[in-house]
């Protein structure tokens, strides 16, 4: 009995908020043999995203109908087991009307949402006093709310990357002192890997072979075993100007990669390389899709923008555009090649969209490239991948460091997530770009700023 009562008070209870449903509406069965609580202010919450075609209304539509099949019969009052295979229960928390202490909506002085989910948790901790009461938000603000009233508050580690400063970057170096080795590679264009490194690499991981006098650029061919040589491409006037440029380049051009993603700061050429290469194999594709998540300015919707939907949309595809203004730009606007993009264009077959207007679609023979990807949660980056169908290749572009969006963060983004969980595949290629290309002003600004 004495075993069975420590069990019962290890057990914690788990207090969901809004943004971790909205991040993922599975995320209560993750939580093992805890409880799980629901403020009823949540699902108010969840009842103004149900409806829109964003991922989140996804997330919030299908938290709803568990939520709905789960407590079907059942007294919300009381803790409901949440399957036969485990103690885990489920408890949705009404509005605490007993006197609180501390008080949230007395002490922040208003009755916002964040405060009666507060409430809530307290509610829980004063009926709980032996077992510990968590709450659980993407909402570092809210978090930090919660441990000023001397609650337990963590962010969702689900899917969350722990060390991002070893996150996969694509890329290794390997120092080679034997210059006619080097030589004979260049040659031959091909070398088993052991005779290059020690360790067995990646699949297409690059290698930048080098000495004091001589360098190579490879990448790793795991069917094979060997190091194979690169050459520069050119890609619709676009041309490579460094080996990190080199090695993407030459990954979205393999026709054995399906999936690329290309990691950098701004102004490292990540979009550009991805739409020039996608101009060059126009005719390998059906359709080339160039899009983008929509974050809106200053946590504001795009409804509170002048004109029709179009309108509205265009300041955020402005990059995507000037990106393809850049390429156009290297030919002369009676040149064939200018000429090409307009029609493409006109054709539809160079699509420029916000990623939202892609769903539903359909993504056989596509060329697919998702710009700032490291505002799509780990879900919608999944969503994206598995509507893939025969002959479509995809490229995510972005910077883990520049987060748009106030729920995600480096470790927990959907780019972070797909680097570190698909290394080593031979469908994927992944390549981060660190010397800045566009400016002098701009590498100044990367750096010191």
């Amino acid at each position: 009995m004495a075993t069975r009562s420590k069990q019962k008070e290890a057990r914690k209870i788990f207090v969901l908020d809004t943004s971790v449903i909205l991040f993922d509406h599975q995320a209560f069965t993750n939580f093992h043999e805890h409880d799980i609580a629901i403020p009823i202010t949540v699902l108010e919450e969840l009842d103004l995203f149900k409806k829109g075609n964003d991922t989140v209304n996804y997330e919030a539509r299908q938290f709803i109908r568990k939520m709905d099949f789960i407590t079907d019969g059942k007294d919300l009052n009381d803790w409901i087991e949440l399957s036969n295979d485990g103690p885990s229960k489920l408890r949705i928390i009404m509005h605490p009307q007993s006197p609180l202490e501390p008080d949230a909506v007395r002490i922040f002085g208003d009755q916002k949402n964040d405060h009666q989910i507060l409430n809530a948790t307290t509610f829980l901790k004063m009926e709980n006093p032996k077992r510990k009461v968590i709450l659980v938000s993407k909402d570092m603000n809210l978090r930090i709310k919660a441990r000023s009233l001397g609650l337990h508050a963590e962010d969702y580690e689900t899917g969350k990357i722990k060390d991002v400063e070893g996150l996969y970057r694509g890329i290794m170096e390997a120092d080679w002192t034997d210059s006619k080795l080097i030589e004979q590679f260049h040659s031959s264009r091909s070398i088993p890997y052991e005779e290059i490194v020690k360790h067995e690499p990646y699949s297409n991981q690059f290698v930048l072979i080098k000495n004091n006098e001589k360098s190579a650029l490879a990448f790793y061919h795991k069917a094979s075993k060997t190091l194979n040589k690169i050459e520069k491409i050119t890609a619709y006037g676009i041309k490579p100007k460094n080996a990190e440029q080199t090695f993407a380049m030459h990954a979205l051009f393999n026709p054995e990669i399906k999936l690329i993603t290309i990691q950098g700061v701004a102004g490292t050429g990540k979009t550009l390389l991805a739409l020039a290469s996608a101009l060059a194999q126009r005719a390998e594709y059906r359709q080339i899709y160039l899009a983008r998540p929509i974050v809106p300015l200053n946590n504001k919707d795009i409804g509170f923008l002048p004109g029709d939907a179009q309108q509205k949309i265009n300041p955020y595809m402005e990059p995507l555009w000037d990106n393809l203004k850049l390429i156009q730009g290297q030919f002369k606007e009676t040149s064939k090649d200018a000429q090409r993009i307009k029609e493409l264009l006109q054709a539809e077959k160079l699509v420029v969209t916000p990623l939202a207007y892609i769903r539903g679609r359909s993504l056989a023979n596509i060329l697919f490239i998702v710009d700032e990807a490291q505002n799509l949660t780990p879900l919608e980056v999944k969503t994206i991948i598995t509507r893939a169908g025969e002959g479509t290749k995809i490229v995510f572009t972005g910077d883990i460091y520049q987060i748009d969006t106030p729920y995600l963060d480096a470790q927990s983004n959907g780019l972070s997530y797909l680097i570190d969980r698909f290394k080593n595949q031979e469908l994927y290629a992944h390549i981060t770009l660190e010397k800045g290309e566009r400016s002098d002003l701009a590498n100044l600004a990367n750096r010191l700023l």
